[in-house]
């Protein structure tokens, strides 16, 4: 193949695969661009890594900027940093008119870490290197540099960490920005010495520790295998079972798939990977349970302590002598659903915003105060008890829980998550309410509410219950991009670790996804792998191991340890109103099988 010709596929294929807009090339191509790739990974050099900033930790202590000095591929670099947690971009370009960098370094104030590219030719003018080494005094500054390696010769001086490409393709760009994060691990040496100070046999060595952003042959499946998915999610848009989706698939810590369908709307704005969606139940495993999980572990919470004994208004209710691990199994007896919305009277909302109805709903539509703790709270620490000791899935368990957690450790769940593991995990768009930090263009729209709301949900919760009490409850309400999912759910995979950090012990992981009913498939809090084969749940090929949840709003997450497979589809097929379509068709398991199906092949 000649050379311009493989520059231009690795340019399309480049796009196709890091920012996801379509999906990578055939399998021969990728063969030779996997090549092409490990060879700019192995012959990447880390310099000044003495206090093993690389790769970079603690991001819930990290506010980072990306600054390019001349770097002609900016958008392309940052589109990768931005998978593994929030960055902001500057440019010099945007300085040019000045002799000195002074205002953009007084733009930067905010920021304690700044990953910096640019082009070696670029790294021995005065004004990038006083630049340089004016911030390093006061901020930790990473600095990435392409090309020539005679260009660091005028870094001496500079103690920051440095990661050298020789190459600076579209490909190197992809993969720098992932060795600053641990998607990728860095070995290689200097062959040469440069300057006094990088002599012949410098370099650091990291591992990798996040996910890495790559192609399915990376992991040992065949991307031709894969264009099963295309074909399923095209059949669910055709068949209107929702106007869109995005799915993720990453094998032993590699994202080797992630493309978006359809629309946000039929007709409306086109899907994007990285669109925030509404959850549904999600919530339960990816915001309630993980709580539960940090404080069963801190010895805070007991899994066999009754209700009553964390939640003092249930001492006197029909739930006081549940326990704890009986909720987390939906063997508590709770009725499964309460309909609140249909008991809303017209003195209980308002379409404007005031002292007395300051819980906003949806857009024009706010509850009056105390609503949750005046009528839904009382409604579900009095409902009957029914079925205690068989599995009877509730979201009740959810609101019980919230209400527990919230008491051990103080927090609201919302800011518990945050803190715990959004932030230090990188998971940038996962949280309840997004529209508080996110525009509605970000954010996937659910059902044209006309029995409730009387609006499209545009960034408010779908449920009804959990809406009512705020946007913020333990069974719905969060709400998150498909990278993020999979972000938590690989920690979960990995025995509790990401990215150099023990979230949980592998014990607390093993308890929690394992199964743990006598009555039932499921783990505490998670959804499991039934045994009945006649259901083929959560699909026909899923091993025995796999863990995971749904969601109503049409989501779903699936963990397959044997496979070291974390299956992430998320999409809206309530829009404009609810349809079954996507159960009945069964899409969520079959591409869940495409992806079993291409794995097990590249195995054989």
């Amino acid at each position: 193949m000649r050379k311009n010709n493989l520059a231009g596929i690795i340019t399309i294929s480049f796009f196709a695969l890091f920012t996801f807009t379509a999906c990578a090339q055939s399998h021969q191509q990728n063969q030779q661009l996997l090549s092409l790739s490990n060879s700019i990974a192995g012959n990447a050099v880390l310099l000044n890594n003495h206090d093993t900033i690389v790769p970079l930790m603690k991001l819930e202590k990290r506010n980072i900027a990306a600054v390019s000095l001349g770097f002609d591929q900016q958008q392309v670099f940052d589109s990768l940093l931005n998978k593994y947690t929030k960055i902001t971009s500057f440019s010099a370009a945007n300085y040019a008119s000045a002799t000195t960098l002074n205002d953009l370094e007084d733009d930067l104030k905010y920021f304690n870490t700044i990953i910096i590219t640019l082009p070696s030719a670029a790294a021995s003018e005065a004004r990038n290197t006083n630049f340089i080494l004016s911030l390093s005094r006061s901020k930790q500054v990473i600095l990435a540099v392409f090309g020539e390696a005679k260009g660091l010769s005028a870094l001496d001086a500079l103690k920051a960490p440095i990661i050298w490409s020789s190459d600076s393709t579209p490909l190197a760009v992809a993969v720098i920005p992932q060795a600053i994060f641990g998607g990728i691990g860095l070995s290689k040496k200097l062959n040469t010495a440069i300057s006094a100070k990088y002599t012949t046999g410098s370099g650091f060595s990291t591992s990798a520790i996040r996910l890495k952003y790559t192609l399915p042959e990376d992991a040992g499946v065949n991307a031709d295998e894969l264009l099963a998915i295309d074909k399923i999610a095209m059949e669910a848009i055709n068949a209107k079972a929702t106007p869109g989706a995005v799915v993720l698939v990453a094998k032993d810590g590699k994202v080797i798939f992630n493309k978006a369908y359809g629309n946000h709307t039929y007709g409306g704005l086109p899907e994007k990977v990285s669109d925030i969606f509404d959850l549904a139940s999600l919530t339960k495993t990816t915001a309630t349970t993980p709580t539960v999980m940090r404080l069963v572990e801190e010895q805070k919470l007991n899994l066999d302590t009754n209700i009553g004994a964390y939640i003092p208004k249930a001492r006197t209710s029909p739930m006081n002598a549940i326990s704890v691990r009986e909720v987390m199994l939906h063997q508590a007896g709770f009725i499964p659903y309460i309909p609140f919305h249909n008991a809303v009277t017209s003195s209980d909302y308002s379409r404007d915003s005031s002292a007395a109805y300051p819980t906003k709903v949806a857009d024009n539509y706010y509850i009056r105060r105390n609503y949750f703790k005046d009528v839904m709270w009382p409604k579900m620490l009095n409902s009957p008890i029914k079925t205690r000791g068989q599995y009877v899935y509730s979201d009740i368990s959810m609101y019980v829980m919230k209400d527990i957690v919230e008491r051990i450790s103080g927090l609201p769940l919302d800011q518990y998550v945050w803190d715990n593991f959004y932030k230090p995990l990188g998971m940038q768009t996962a949280g309840f309410l997004p529209r508080n930090r996110f525009s509605k263009e970000q954010i996937v729209p659910t059902e044209q509410d006309t029995y409730f709301r009387k609006t499209l949900l545009e960034g408010y919760v779908h449920d009804q219950g959990a809406a009512l009490a705020g946007g913020i409850s333990g069974h719905a309400g969060l709400f998150a991009s498909a990278n993020d999912v999979a972000i938590i759910y690989q920690m979960l995979l990995n025995k509790g670790s990401y990215g150099g950090t023990q979230y949980f012990s592998p014990a607390t992981v093993e308890t929690f996804t394992t199964k743990q009913s006598n009555v039932s498939r499921r783990g505490l809090g998670f959804d499991r792998w039934d045994p009945d084969l006649s259901k083929k749940y959560p699909s026909e090929l899923a091993s025995s191991q796999t863990y995971g949840h749904t969601g109503y709003t049409g989501t779903c997450v699936w963990v397959d340890p044997s496979r070291g497979l974390v299956y992430v589809f998320l999409s809206n097929r309530v829009h404009p109103t609810v349809t079954d379509k996507l159960s009945n068709m069964k899409i969520r398991g079959r591409i869940q099988d495409a992806i079993n199906k291409a794995i097990d092949k590249g195995l054989k």
